[in-house]
């Protein structure tokens, strides 16, 4: 059995691997609903509503929907230029904690600074602190040739080990009674809601704005375009003239900047404050969404609205029904590698090389 690269790639096939492709997610979902015991029809009706089937379920699916959408992106980018960023859980919590160094400076008053300026100041410090931390991995591939999947992966556990030891003492907050969290920012320093008496904040905007914006990047600048030759095949951009270096360089502070950016507006438009349980697993997860999307900025923002959706429908569904909420990331898991062969089998068709025998 052999793959052999289709020269040409109809509508008809992508929409066939699309919907073959949702089919197959369908089984497998039915299959592990099935093992764990539950009705099957039940459950995804249950999992629909407790994500779509109300304000408030759509509020949730939109709030947790804000960091996903902006990781995504910045899977997105990175992947798109080559640069296999899986450090973006890393750049998340950086961004919170550098936003909130700023925007907590003596106990949120951040030295008489002016909200707009002080407010801005935090969300650069994110960006910054979250180029940074993929700045590095990219500047050791380009010169020594370290694998940006090993080091970014790596640098998750020393930024969270490094978080760990900033809330457990210089940014501690001496009113948590001994629970390990940063100070809280002031309210004037916060997202406001986009949708009275709900979660979701104005960061939903800020996020589809990045979507478009990167898309219009990707599509009509001239670092859109050494983004894609380079992702298509690095010599041959080099050899047509592609900075290879600037473009990796300037894949890596947009990626991490992203990635800051999430960790920042999580903090302003959440949580207040950082834990080491605000997020669970978004740098992760936004790899899933980035290939579920194909690379597309603007599809980004679907699947990332879809994968909360699962997500939030899956924690209303676990206490009405009892199923575990685990199912919801076995799910995304398995879409994932769905989506993968399915890409695959797009691009290249199966052969079997049948070899006569004496």
């Amino acid at each position: 059995m052999r793959l052999e690269a289709r020269s040409h790639v109809g509508p008809h096939l992508l929409l066939i691997a699309g919907l073959a492709s949702f089919a197959a997610v369908m089984l497998i979902a039915a299959l592990l609903v099935a093992a764990a015991g539950a009705p099957v029809a039940q459950t995804f009706a249950l999992l629909i509503q407790g994500a779509f089937g109300s304000v408030f379920a759509w509020s949730e699916t939109l709030t947790r929907s804000i960091p996903l959408m902006l990781t995504g992106l910045a899977a997105t980018v990175a992947f798109k230029a080559r640069l296999f960023n899986i450090g973006g859980e890393g750049q998340l919590y950086g961004g919170a904690l550098a936003a909130v160094a700023v925007g907590g400076l003596h106990d949120g008053v951040g030295l008489a600074t002016p909200g707009p300026l002080l407010f801005t100041a935090m969300m650069a410090a994110a960006m910054l602190a979250g180029a940074l931390l993929l700045l590095g991995p990219a500047l050791m591939k380009l010169r020594f040739g370290v694998d940006e999947v090993v080091s970014t992966l790596l640098l998750n556990f020393i930024v969270l080990l490094g978080v760990g030891a900033m809330l457990d003492g210089a940014m501690k907050d001496p009113l948590a009674m001994g629970w390990p969290q940063s100070v809280a920012l002031q309210p004037e320093l916060e997202l406001a809601k986009l949708v009275e008496k709900t979660r979701v904040h104005t960061g939903l905007l800020w996020s589809v704005g990045a979507a478009l914006l990167l898309w219009v990047i990707m599509r009509f600048t001239t670092l859109g375009f050494d983004i894609r030759a380079l992702g298509a095949n690095s010599r041959a951009a080099a050899f047509a003239g592609v900075p290879v270096t600037r473009t990796v360089v300037l894949v890596a502070l947009l990626s991490g900047g992203l990635a800051g950016l999430a960790g920042a507006i999580e903090v302003a438009g959440r949580t207040s404050y950082v834990t080491l349980d605000m997020s669970p697993g978004y740098g992760y997860s936004g790899i899933v969404i980035a290939m579920l999307a194909g690379l597309h900025p603007l599809a980004v923002v679907g699947s990332s609205v879809l994968v909360a959706g699962v997500l939030v429908g899956a924690d209303s569904m676990s206490r009405q029904i009892g199923v575990p909420s685990y199912l919801a990331d076995a799910v995304v898991a398995s879409a994932l590698l769905v989506v993968l062969v399915a890409a695959m089998l797009t691009r290249y068709r199966v052969r079997l090389d049948v070899k006569a025998t004496a």
